[in-house]
């Protein structure tokens, strides 16, 4: 079984799964937007899928909703094929990056649309409205109108709505793309926790890493209608799976190297690395972290070409001396970065150096 296909254990579900994606291609014109995709998400497991604009995440997030047919492969929910069955009746819950409410609606009217379509009772709706309010962090605010609320209420109103009906997946598509990253990532955290409470399953897409890391179980990276890489967030960090991933997660400092038990030969000189790292010719990474200040005059020696601060560090921009070196990312504490134009000695901390596949 491939990595993009591994279920995790404990679904409670037929299969181990609660939704499984089999094969799926979806062409438009010459293009595979899907390009035989396996994955399966288990129950009360969130997964994100991650990729860069046209890498086919939204595209599989369409697939699953029903709103578009695959051309080849299968998509099941709880083990049961889902070939013809129409959005409505595929038990989800859907929530966009622009919300969707009903502006000619309150804030009670939205959250209980789908309860109404269902048929439940007034007395049903408005105990489920008032519960889902409380849930999301909106008591009281069920006749309050939807012009009114900021970006994030909006946001929470968007999300009891989606979880009004008890859907057995959500789904979420950019889902805080379009407030500022204070109330994002607040959001986030809370809605992690809120998941984690619920025990919902959900399949969320994001081109957000930093988003995506904090809100997921595990991470799908995409590329090309493919899937590149799947692992929890910390393996996804830790050990990208070739230079795709790690440039896509914001990582530069990636060279050709020959690698020979313990070092590597780079333009940047012999390096350290791992140990069991496969050898011969590879792609090597090394985190802005592994890039140290050497003591005195030892190290690969460099000069400072910029700076950049980022709060809880200096992101520094080195250029070696040496010809035909590539330059270097680091990432220093404010105290030990060095001035614009400063001549400096570096090492490599090889913990923080991955040998791609």
């Amino acid at each position: 079984m491939s990595p993009s296909a591994a279920v995790p254990p404990g679904s409670g579900e037929p299969g181990g799964a609660l939704l499984a994606l089999e094969g799926v291609t979806v062409r438009f014109g010459g293009r595979a937007a899907l390009d035989g995709v396996d994955l399966a998400v288990a129950a009360h497991e969130t997964v994100c899928v991650l990729g860069p604009s046209g890498s086919g995440k939204s595209t599989l997030l369409r697939v699953v909703a029903g709103l578009q047919p695959p051309d080849t492969g299968r998509v099941l929910l709880a083990g049961a094929d889902q070939r013809g069955v129409p959005p409505h009746r595929r038990g989800l819950g859907l929530m966009f990056q622009d919300h969707q409410l009903f502006p000619q609606r309150d804030v009670a009217g939205n959250v209980d649309f789908g309860l109404r379509v269902r048929g439940a009772g007034r007395a049903e709706r408005a105990a489920r409205v008032a519960e889902l309010l409380e849930l999301v962090g909106l008591p009281g605010a069920g006749r309050r109108a939807v012009a009114a609320l900021s970006g994030g209420e909006q946001q929470r109103v968007a999300l009891a709505r989606a979880l009004a009906p008890n859907p057995r997946l959500l789904m979420l598509d950019e889902p805080f793309g379009q407030l500022d990253r204070g109330l994002r990532e607040r959001l986030v955290t809370e809605l992690r926790a809120l998941f984690g409470r619920l025990g919902t399953t959900v399949l969320a897409v994001t081109h957000d890493q930093g988003e995506a890391f904090a809100l997921a179980d595990r991470v799908v990276v995409m590329r090309d209608g493919r899937i590149a890489q799947t692992g929890t967030p910390l393996e996804v960090w830790r050990r990208p799976a070739d230079e795709f991933v790690a440039r896509f997660l914001g990582f530069d400092n990636v060279v050709a190297a020959t690698v020979t038990g313990t070092a590597a030969d780079t333009p940047w000189g012999r390096l350290p690395v791992p140990a069991g790292s496969p050898e011969g010719a590879r792609r090597l990474l090394v985190r802005p972290a592994g890039v140290r200040p050497a003591e005195g005059a030892g190290g690969l020696r460099c000069t400072v070409a910029g700076r950049v601060f980022r709060g809880h560090h200096v992101a520094v921009r080195l250029r070696p001396d040496a010809a035909g070196a590539p330059p270097l990312e680091a990432e220093w504490p404010l105290r030990e970065a060095p001035e614009e134009g400063a001549e400096v000695g570096v090492r490599f901390a090889p913990e923080e150096i991955v040998v791609l596949g």
